[in-house]
């Protein structure tokens, strides 16, 4: 989820804090969800000290967080290290290619983690030896078919499958695009949708549009901020990171529009790049969240 290159709340002010277990859990006022994170934000410090990053993320605070660029421990080492900051991991990132190879293995961990999704994050051809090439109309397709077979075996576990976007999902091919096509062929008993509001900002797309034209089929967000310039499209785009609320990305009628769907149960904050010290990017995030207005 490098940024730009990777293929990377009900309305009313809701509490600021709720008591379960005897520890308070941070909301976000947008939705009343947990304040959660995508752990990608913080893969490079992860690398150096795990534990370490945990508790920044725990500090600025955030309480749910979705798993990605983990380092080589075994879930129950890093379950461990996720009680022990009082953080709960309800999702995890996976590539395609690696859920295709490695799928049963995949789950298995992940069940470990405590999650209630396993989301696809980047595509991935029906033939590997064409990886290198662009993407194809039928390996969308064959995508499509696929997500169904991960999310008939992913019931048996208590586990919802999902797919989440970045830009090219949005170039159209052959007159078609990939995303709609995934929409179409992808059951909804079996797969849902992570709409990365940022992302489709980045390719002209408009989340609130998503939204509202596929009411039940979309359970997550990702919320990221970019400075756009131009005119944002899937082919040609020029767009920097940066913290939320200081971008281009307007989350008011995003978050208004998520609300009145009632259908959205996870809003992940992934902040790709930093614009100031990690920590205080981090802060800067889930206190925009925190004392956001409707």
């Amino acid at each position: 989820m490098k940024a730009i290159s990777r293929r990377t709340f009900v309305g009313g002010a809701a509490s600021v804090a709720a008591m379960s277990l005897g520890r308070g859990i941070a909301m976000a006022n947008p939705l009343g969800l947990p304040l959660a994170i995508q752990l990608y934000s913080v893969r490079d410090q992860m690398r150096e000290d795990f534990a370490g990053a945990l508790a920044g993320v725990s500090a600025a605070g955030f309480t749910v967080v979705e798993a990605a660029a983990l380092p080589k421990m075994s879930a129950a080492e890093v379950r461990a290290a996720l009680d022990n900051t009082g953080l709960r991991c309800v999702s995890a990132h996976h590539g395609f290619n690696d859920l295709h190879t490695r799928f049963d293995e995949v789950a298995d961990y992940d069940k470990q983690l405590g999650v209630k999704f396993i989301i696809c994050a980047s595509p991935g051809h029906r033939d590997p030896s064409t990886a290198s090439q662009p993407m194809t109309l039928d390996d969308w397709h064959y995508m499509a078919d696929q997500f169904n077979e991960m999310g008939s075996k992913l019931e048996s576990r208590g586990i919802r499958f999902g797919y989440h976007n970045h830009v090219g999902e949005f170039a159209a091919i052959d007159g078609k695009v990939p995303y709609f096509e995934l929409l179409r062929l992808a059951d909804p008993k079996k797969v849902t949708f992570e709409l990365d509001c940022g992302w489709a900002s980045v390719a002209g797309m408009n989340p609130i549009e998503l939204m509202k034209a596929n009411p039940h089929r979309i359970s997550m967000l990702h919320v990221k901020d970019f400075v756009l310039t131009g005119k944002p499209s899937p082919e040609s785009h020029d767009a920097k990171v940066t913290e939320l609320g200081r971008g281009s990305v307007d989350y008011h009628p995003i978050f208004a529009e998520a609300a009145r769907s009632q259908h959205i149960e996870y809003a992940f904050v992934e902040q790709e790049a930093f614009t100031m010290p990690w920590k205080e990017s981090l802060k800067v995030d889930a206190d925009y969240l925190r004392a956001f207005k409707g």
